[in-house]
């Protein structure tokens, strides 16, 4: 056990109140005695300031010492009989209350020694507080202005990721892409190849003539149709949320879609419901998820295939307030083992894929309000379905 230290009467502040102690109550008597045939109520005054002075620098024990000195040095100065700490009975009342002013003196300094001493540490802990709270306030901004850069560069390094995902999946397409677009270039070229030979009749036949002009512009409408289509899922642009036919978003994407299916020698069957309500979301991530459904489809059912190979493509309400699209194929079907995992970052069940794909898809879905998910589809195969809402009146 660690002794006590007893030192702490010697230090320098001890000293020193107990030094000012002594100091104020002889300091106090000489002035009495030169004071005394001036005004007779001199010494106790002047014993009082002194017992407070000393209170007020050396706190409670210097104060405490003031006191008793000034009471020894009142009962032997001033109250009879003097020059003697004899203590006449009648002077009894007179000498209590002198010491009992003056320990209340001493104690009231002391005390409000404390209160100020206190005060001042309080105003100097507040004064630290405030400045620890500024600089935690300053470094919470620039956290937050960091989280926020963090945020932003998620974003954008996500929609990179997402248009890396469209090109991949649109370069794969690319045979099915040209051949979409060869169609009405070549029908451009017939049609107005035809055009000639019949204004180059004598007469020209105008009439025939017209109406292989107006096809020219029929598939001059659909070849830009599919260019647009294209370019709104290659582009690197922020979601641009507006009202839009979901049944005509299918409908491009299954223009792009149709020399694949072709190629794969696959039966598409489409359930368009013809009362959807306009959908509130963008129209390219939209596709970009549908697209990406239907490639994945198309991949489930491979070749070496015997059973019959359709991939349907449907849409209805889902309730008040969502449209439900699916994409259903009669592939191998979804593996119950790896069932929980299709939709996390980086898990694929195909060689060459990066894993992904359905975990975009699951997030543009998410980012719109909707749910992305996946079961098995009856007798075979597997059916990807998610829910977009739909637009409000206001909007």
């Amino acid at each position: 056990m660690t002794e006590p230290d007893r030192r702490w009467w010697f230090t320098f502040p001890v000293v020193a109140g107990y030094a000012v102690a002594v100091g104020s109550v002889a300091a106090a008597l000489i002035s009495s005695q030169f004071l005394e045939v001036y005004a007779v109520t001199a010494p106790v005054s002047l014993f009082l300031c002194a017992v407070m002075f000393s209170a007020w620098f050396g706190r409670f024990g210097p104060g405490l010492f003031a006191a008793t000195l000034s009471i020894l040095a009142f009962k032997y100065y001033y109250a009879p009989p003097l020059h003697t700490l004899a203590v006449d009975v009648k002077e009894i009342p007179r000498i209590f209350v002198f010491g009992l002013s003056a320990l209340f003196a001493g104690l009231l300094s002391a005390a409000q020694r404390s209160a100020t001493e206190s005060l001042k540490r309080a105003r100097d802990d507040l004064d630290r507080s405030v400045h620890e709270l500024k600089r935690s306030n300053e470094a919470l901004h620039a956290e937050n202005a960091e989280r926020i850069r963090g945020e932003e560069a998620l974003r954008n390094a996500q929609a990179d990721l997402a248009r890396a995902a469209r090109l991949t999946t649109m370069g794969e397409l690319a045979a099915s892409i040209a051949h979409e677009v060869n169609q009405p270039l070549m029908a451009i070229v017939t049609n107005a190849d035809t055009s000639l030979r019949w204004l180059a009749q004598d007469p020209p036949d105008l009439d025939e003539a017209r109406q292989a002009a107006e096809r020219i512009v029929r598939a001059g409408h659909r070849a830009g149709d599919i260019i647009r289509t294209i370019h709104a899922l290659a582009r690197k642009s922020t979601p641009e949320m507006t009202r839009f036919d979901v049944n005509a978003a299918i409908a491009d994407v299954l223009t792009l879609t149709g020399g694949e299916l072709r190629r794969h020698d696959l039966l598409l069957e489409t359930e368009l419901a013809a009362d959807l309500e306009p959908v509130l979301g963008d129209r390219g991530q939209m596709q970009q998820v549908i697209l990406n459904l239907i490639v994945n489809g198309i991949e489930a059912m491979t070749a070496g295939m015997h059973r019959p190979r359709m991939l349907r493509v449907s849409s209805e309400m889902a309730g008040p307030g969502n449209v439900l699209i699916a994409v259903a194929d009669t592939g191998m079907g979804l593996d119950p083992a790896k069932a929980d995992h299709i939709f996390d970052a980086f898990f694929t069940t195909k060689p060459e894929g990066m894993g992904m794909g359905l975990a975009i898809c699951r997030s543009i879905v998410e980012t719109h309000g909707g749910r992305l998910w996946a079961s098995p589809n009856s007798p075979r195969g597997s059916i990807f379905q998610f829910t977009v809402p739909v637009a409000t009146n206001g909007f």
